[in-house]
């Protein structure tokens, strides 16, 4: 008898889901008559069911059968409690232009929550339902006078943004913050929809008003994270850091926001700032790998700001961190900067060499040993040693297969393959490296394969190609003026060549390192006109756009340029920023 009972009740559920299935069906595809009728017969077995009486009423109103809808919502209203069926009647009059018993039916909505705050949720659920946006904001509001320990803060503001009432929106995010700290990083998603990267802007000038009024009333240290996060917003890394060193004192605890701030600063070329942030991380942590970490970096900067005179004074320094930290897993990365420092800088490629096989003797395992070996293989791919290189390379991709450093050592191999003008090879190696994992490395083997394989369709000898590879040679050996020279001739020599267009380019990078824009634009322009067609001229004009943007001072025309990229390039990889850019020239909010 029991299984008969299941069995009866499953079979009734079934044929209830089906009609139920059918009733959408109907209703979505504007059948309105047979969904009305599919609608009255679920109804009908259950008077109390809340989403079929919606359902049936809203098919009646796509019908305009308002007094069928009316009945029901009346009928129901007398059965049962439930105010959202007061909105739905009062919404019922608002589609007869009835505003007056529109309006007495909202009220009356509204007054249950003098008895029951807790009902707030589902009548401002149905208000926004109908786009009854005031008479939600009314109902969070009145909510939460009655019951203070309720919290609809996140609804208000989410009301306030579709109405456009930024400064409100802002307001009542913080206002749920307050108390909802877990949501601090939503919130702040919510935040970049409505301001800019220009400091200016008015969403931004009225946000960090109201968190520094917040920050002067309560001081928690979650508006001064706030308040850091809208600045790096804003490319203001400098009022950050006096956020972060403000959260860094009243806490004492973890120095890794400082830090992520100074890599920030660093990678967004603010050099002076990141020193400053990296030599408060040395002054203030006492944990000695964090210490070693920002003298690396401090270092680091140092070394790439640094002009012949100063190179005495930061080969001391290396050695002076070494003597003091010891030659162990801990200063690895100060061990294959100094290394670096020898070679490319002072000149001093034996002493390097010697210096990191002997870092090799310390018993260090493959992963820690690879990055080692990986510098070791640059040094002697700048001594013209390129056989000994590719032994380190061809080392750390065996003892590491599939890994990141691996990916990139086989590049590397591919590199020093075409350095020597061995092309057939480089190609075989770049092949395996277009489904690399690391997309940079991925970019990278793509750009060298098609400038190889392009090349080689043009020149069976491929003279114009070794000429440029080894021009690409003297750059790695920061021999730039060589370079730009060696360019020059195949400029001259190759005028007809398919490598004119990437000598032109390669030519133009190292004239920007030069910090000779005037000329680079020329490069980039060339390439832009003549070469309209080629795979280069995104690179081109994104590269020129940039110039005008950050060297030239002449937004207009770079906005111009990124215009360029987003409407007749949509497939180029610098299309996301190029529109993030031209956005923020033109005062968009970002998102």
């Amino acid at each position: 008898m029991r299984l008969l009972y299941i069995f009866c009740f499953l079979f009734c559920f079934n044929a209830f889901s089906q009609d139920d299935i059918v009733a959408r069906e109907y209703f979505k595809n504007g059948k309105f008559e047979k969904a009305l009728i599919s609608y009255k017969k679920l109804y009908s077995k259950n008077i109390k069911n809340r989403r079929y009486l919606t359902a049936l009423v809203k098919t009646h109103q796509q019908l305009e059968q308002y007094k069928e809808a009316e009945a029901l919502l009346l009928k129901y209203t007398s059965l049962v409690n439930y105010p959202p069926a007061l909105i739905q009647l009062g919404y019922n009059y608002k589609l007869q232009n009835d505003s007056i018993n529109a309006n007495i039916n909202y009220q009356k909505a509204l007054h249950e929550l003098e008895l029951k705050p807790n009902y707030a949720g589902m009548i401002g659920r149905t208000f926004e339902e109908y786009s009854l946006l005031d008479q939600a904001i009314e109902t969070y509001k009145k909510a939460m006078v009655a019951k203070p320990e309720l919290n609809f803060n996140m609804q208000l503001a989410r009301i306030y943004g579709e109405q456009g009432d930024i400064e409100k929106m802002f307001n009542s995010y913080i206002n749920f913050s307050e108390i909802n700290d877990a949501y601090i990083n939503l919130i702040k998603r919510e935040f970049s929809s409505f301001i800019s990267e220009n400091k200016e802007n008015e969403n931004n000038t009225i946000l960090r008003k109201i968190i520094l009024k917040k920050i002067q009333t309560d001081p928690d240290l979650k508006w001064n994270d706030m308040l850091s996060w809208l600045f790096i917003q804003q490319k203001d890394y400098k009022k950050a850091f006096t956020q972060e060193k403000a959260i860094y004192k009243r806490e004492m605890e973890s120095l890794d926001r400082v830090e992520e701030l100074a890599n920030i600063a660093y990678t967004q070329k603010q050099p002076e700032l990141a020193k400053e942030i990296f030599q408060f991380i040395v002054d203030n942590t006492q944990d000695i790998d964090i210490k070693i970490n920002g003298q690396y970096n401090l270092l680091k900067i140092e070394t790439e700001q640094a002009t012949k005179d100063d190179y005495k004074s930061i080969n001391e320094s290396y050695v002076k961190l070494l003597e003091t930290y010891g030659k162990d897993g801990r200063t690895l990365n100060i061990q294959i900067a100094y290394a670096h420092f020898l070679a490319f800088y002072l000149n001093k490629t034996t002493e390097a060499i010697s210096f990191l096989k002997d870092s090799l003797k310390s018993g260090i395992d493959n992963y820690s040993s690879a990055p080692i070996k990986m510098e070791l293989g640059d040094i002697l791919v700048l001594e013209e040693k390129f056989n000994e290189a590719l032994i380190y390379y061809t080392q750390i991709q065996r003892s590491l297969k599939n890994s990141t450093i691996s990916q990139e050592a086989r590049f590397k191999v591919a590199k020093t393959s075409y350095y020597k003008g061995d092309f057939k090879w480089a190609e075989s190696q770049l092949k395996i490296l277009k489904a690399s994992t690391s997309q940079l490395t991925a970019n990278d083997a793509l750009d060298l394969k098609l400038l190889i394989g392009d090349n080689k369709t043009e020149d069976s000898l491929q003279t114009a190609l070794k000429v440029y590879a080894k021009a690409d040679l003297l750059a790695f050996q920061n021999k730039k003026e060589e370079s730009i020279s060696l360019l020059n001739t195949i400029l001259k020599d190759y005028k007809t060549e398919v490598i004119v267009a990437q000598t032109l380019l390669k030519q133009a990078q190292l004239l920007e390192e030069k910090a000779q824009f005037d000329n680079a634009k020329e490069n980039y322009e060339r390439i832009i006109l003549d070469f309209k067609d080629g795979i280069l001229v995104d690179d081109a004009i994104y590269a020129l756009a940039e110039i005008y943007a950050n060297k030239l001072n002449q937004p207009e025309k770079a906005k111009a340029l990124y215009e360029s990229i987003i409407f007749e390039h949509a497939d180029s990889i610098y299309f996301v920023e190029s529109r993030k850019k031209y956005r923020a020239l033109r005062g968009d909010a970002i998102n």
